[in-house]
């Protein structure tokens, strides 16, 4: 089936299109837009980024259009195209399994566009005075990241999806872990690497479980302290992670008051630190000589949320203080399992909402946007982002909590090479940053059997790389 490019465009503007068997292949002048085989093969799409899926398993005269490898937060937007004829006179219903805004384009007899827009609810009717053939419209989720779906469409009583498939677009979102399959394509950025990061030089055989750590087991965890002038003494408020040896990536949250940003003399940061209160060794302190947030930074809802703390001088990397890894694409495809777990740290409260006095660790998996959102939509759509991720547990009692923020979830990526030891060798990168989370009923402690959300450190890396420099 081809179609010519003028065509093409009406369809992805006017979304104006007859019955399109989605297993076929849509070419204009030789080129592929979309095609559905049995083996997996990534290519960059050429052309118009849509793609279609049928709503109602008993018929395919309902067509859903949509961009595919949006995030999950942001696929609650498509068309929708009823190849059917609506005779004049004619009431239309069809119903959502969740509030929705439908949006119409209509046209004038003199070829004038117009949009009208229905409020939000989970049913509509519309009543057509004049024949019409083929009906289309655009469907937007009232509650960002949650996917809604058709379940029923009846025209003069009679029943057009009486088998409808809630859960269908889920396939076309984003996948947060790798892509497996075939590429027919090479893409790659250049960047020079710190090969001896992320990797503790203090090795302990018990595997890693939730609790305390031992010294040196995270040596690029830093412990930011704000310091109280008046009281002569400092006080801890937020982590941090070591990513070179004088650039400490943190939240933006902790840098700013009353809507300015705070002046770098009234921080330090503490490396090698496994004891929070006590003197030790092992440890490094230095002052804060620049504050730099990002840009795009908004305290209310907490999107890129993400600063760097330049220290006044150079750190000496030991078996205590280390930098970690930034994670990076390459990083994800060495991952074999698709559940992506990763590790937080902090001295932030345990469960009996008391603060420890050494260094401890959770085992967390990152959990899909549309499962974050279901869990807890008045919290998790407003607060998670196209630039954050989710992961935890939902009543559990395993969570990031008060004093965690600003930490990194840490993920082992094993080396392609291994040295026949029996040991998996590798090196852990930040995949995130602790953010925030939901706090329990009028209180300002943590709910801790609620997800938490992470500013997504892999979608920041050109940011970071522009500043680390600084």
């Amino acid at each position: 089936m081809a179609y010519s490019c003028h065509t093409l465009y009406r369809l992805a503007r006017y979304y104006e299109f007859v019955g399109l068997d989605c297993s076929q292949w849509l070419t204009y002048n030789g080129k592929r837009v979309i095609v559905a085989s049995g083996n997996i093969t990534w290519t960059p799409l050429d052309t118009l980024p849509l793609t279609c899926a049928y709503p109602c398993k008993n018929t395919k005269e309902v067509v859903v259009w949509l961009e595919p490898g949006l995030s999950p937060k942001d696929s609650s937007r498509y068309y929708v195209y009823i190849n059917e004829t609506f005779p004049a006179d004619s009431v239309t219903k069809f119903s959502f399994d969740s509030e929705v805004k439908v949006i119409l384009t209509v046209r004038s007899e003199e070829k004038k566009f117009s949009r009208i827009s229905l409020n939000s609810g989970e049913s509509f009717t519309l009543r057509l005075f004049k024949q019409l053939t083929g009906l289309s419209f655009i469907v937007k989720g009232s509650t960002p990241g949650l996917t809604p779906y058709l379940t029923a469409l009846s025209i003069n009583g009679e029943n057009y999806c009486d088998a409808s498939d809630v859960g269908y677009l889920d396939q076309y979102a984003a996948d947060i872990g790798s892509m497996s399959g075939e590429y027919q394509w090479i893409a790659e950025s250049q960047k020079s690497k710190n090969v001896d990061c992320g990797r503790p030089k203090v090795v302990h055989a018990e595997p890693l479980v939730n609790g305390p750590t031992k010294p040196g087991d995270w040596p690029w965890h830093a412990a930011i302290h704000y310091r109280l002038k008046a009281l002569k003494r400092k006080m801890y408020i937020t982590g941090g992670t070591l990513i070179s040896k004088n650039m400490v990536m943190t939240v933006a949250h902790h840098m700013v008051g009353k809507g300015k940003l705070r002046s770098p003399d009234v921080f330090s940061v503490a490396l090698g630190k496994y004891t929070l209160d006590a003197e030790e060794e092992q440890s490094q302190d230095r002052n804060v000589q620049k504050i730099i947030i990002h840009e795009d930074f908004n305290p209310k809802n907490f999107s890129s949320n993400i600063g760097l703390l330049k220290l006044d001088k150079d750190v000496t990397v030991t078996d205590f203080v280390r930098p970690a890894c930034l994670w990076h694409r390459g990083a994800a495809d060495r991952l074999k399992d698709k559940t992506i777990t990763g590790i937080i740290v902090g001295w932030g409260y345990g469960n009996d909402l008391i603060f420890p006095d050494t260094l401890q660790q959770a085992l967390l998996p990152m959990v899909s946007a549309e499962v974050c959102i279901r869990s807890y939509p008045d919290f998790f759509a407003y607060y998670l982002h196209m630039n954050s991720f989710c992961a935890g547990y939902h009543n559990n009692g395993t969570s990031a909590c008060n004093g965690d923020s600003g930490g990194g979830f840490h993920i082992f990526v094993p080396d392609e090479q291994q040295d026949g030891s029996g040991r998996m060798t590798g090196s852990w990168h930040v995949r995130g940053i602790v953010s925030h989370h939901l706090a329990l009923l009028n209180t300002k402690e943590c709910d801790p059997d609620q997800y938490t959300v992470f500013t997504d450190v892999g979608k920041q890396l050109d940011w970071i790389e522009v500043h680390l420099h600084d």
